[in-house]
């Protein structure tokens, strides 16, 4: 189109009907002066120099079957953060992205998509929408290679006036870290409501006993009480547990700033728990350089990191009578090592260690007083402070949970 008198009057004619939209508009009332002649001159003039792409929209308008400039809708969808799959009203591939490559890694341009994209709900949501329907949203799962949930819409690009569609574009909009978030949240109640349950009815159950049977009984109204202390201790304990993740969850972004030496923390840890590794009769060793090693961290939930590892050591490692913590710094990096010598983990278990309320033995943790929650809120506290922590542990061989966490002389400030 812009060759020859020919495409100079189409030119021309195109450039005079979105000037009349323009002026209906009110947009080119001082361009009446020239007159109509004038007005489409300039117009044939103007689009005269524009580049042959520029073009494509006044095709369009004009052939509703026109091919768009492959090139530029290439450019156009490569830039889009979803995947996007352009179809012709055949149903063939007109263009992808990279993204749609990995949904469908059958794409062939030129080729039927439906040769690709094996999805029933989503082959016959394009022939609705290929045969003159409107906008269609599909959702629909995938199971392999990896379990996957999308939400596609097939949209018509452009009507011709015979109500046929020039082509189809198809959105993919990736739902699996939302349901991913849902079946954690609903999970998260399940677990959360199980654990209160039980404590809950062992208090009921004490106190309708104590009211009856043993109201008069001195000895196991003792009893009864010492263990309904433990079971309200283990509430209060599970609710504390919560509202802790929760606030580090709210303040993951805030990185703390505070110059902290972890030297005193181990310290003041190990001599906190040492009624508990008495009662055990475990030995607690600590060892480590002789300088400071300082990180930026909140003192108080470092603190509570330590407790839960060495606590852990105690309680489930403490068969080995014996538990090393030990510092020390590689380059830019602080580490703390807490090393039992007890049975050991299994090694399906390890990755799900720091979950909520995961648990390898679950009667064995709440038998020691244990919520479910002391890995997950080490793990979110090491999130917020840029650390990180390792597991190495074999069956029978102990376990060694290592914090690692940037040295403050590392950081930028």
């Amino acid at each position: 189109m812009g060759g020859g008198a020919g495409g100079a009057w189409l030119m021309a004619a195109a450039a005079w009907l979105v000037l009349l939209v323009f002026a209906g508009a009110g947009i080119l009332a001082p361009l009446y002066a020239f007159g109509g002649i004038a007005a489409i001159a300039l117009a044939a003039i103007a689009i005269s120099l524009w580049p042959r792409r520029a073009l494509s929209a006044v095709d369009t308008f004009v052939n509703p079957t026109f091919v768009p400039d492959t090139d530029l809708l290439d450019a156009v969808i490569a830039a889009i953060a979803d995947p996007v799959i352009v179809l012709g009203r055949d149903e063939r591939v007109i263009a992808f992205n990279a993204r749609a490559s990995d949904i469908a890694p059958g794409l062939r341009r030129g080729e039927p998509a439906l040769l690709a994209l094996r999805v029933p709900e989503l082959v016959e949501a394009i022939r609705r929408v290929a045969a003159g329907g409107g906008t269609e949203r599909v959702e629909f799962s995938e199971r392999v290679p990896a379990d996957r949930h999308f939400e596609t819409y097939v949209i018509p690009m452009s009507a011709a006036p015979d109500g046929r569609k020039f082509s189809l574009i198809l959105t993919f909009h990736d739902l699996t870290p939302i349901r991913r978030v849902e079946e954690m949240r609903a999970d998260f109640v399940a677990n959360a409501s199980h654990e209160l349950r039980t404590p809950l009815a062992t208090l009921s159950g004490f106190i309708e006993t104590l009211r009856g049977a043993a109201k008069e009984d001195p000895a196991a109204r003792e009893r009864f009480l010492s263990i309904m202390e433990q079971q309200a201790w283990r509430m209060a304990r599970l609710i504390d547990d919560l509202l802790s993740l929760s606030r580090i969850e709210l303040n993951a972004h805030l990185r703390p700033n505070n110059p902290v030496d972890l030297v005193p923390i181990i310290k003041q840890v190990i001599d906190a728990l040492q009624m508990l590794a008495q009662e055990r009769e475990v030995q607690v060793n600590m060892s480590g350089p002789a300088e400071p090693l300082v990180v930026s961290g909140d003192r108080d939930e470092l603190i509570r990191v330590f407790e839960n590892l060495v606590e852990n050591a105690l309680k489930y490692g403490g068969s080995g009578k014996r538990v090393d913590v030990t510092l020390s710094h590689s380059g830019s990096e602080a580490s703390v090592a807490v090393r039992d010598y007890g049975p050991g983990i299994a090694a399906e278990h390890l990755p799900r260690l720091t979950e909520r309320f995961y648990r390898v033995d679950v009667a064995g943790s709440r038998a020691q007083g244990g919520t479910g929650l002391g890995l997950a809120l080490v793990k979110h506290i090491l999130n917020r402070h840029r650390g990180r922590l390792t597991i190495d542990s074999k069956p029978e061989r102990g376990a060694t949970f290592t914090v690692r966490l940037p040295m403050r002389d590392s950081q930028a400030s």
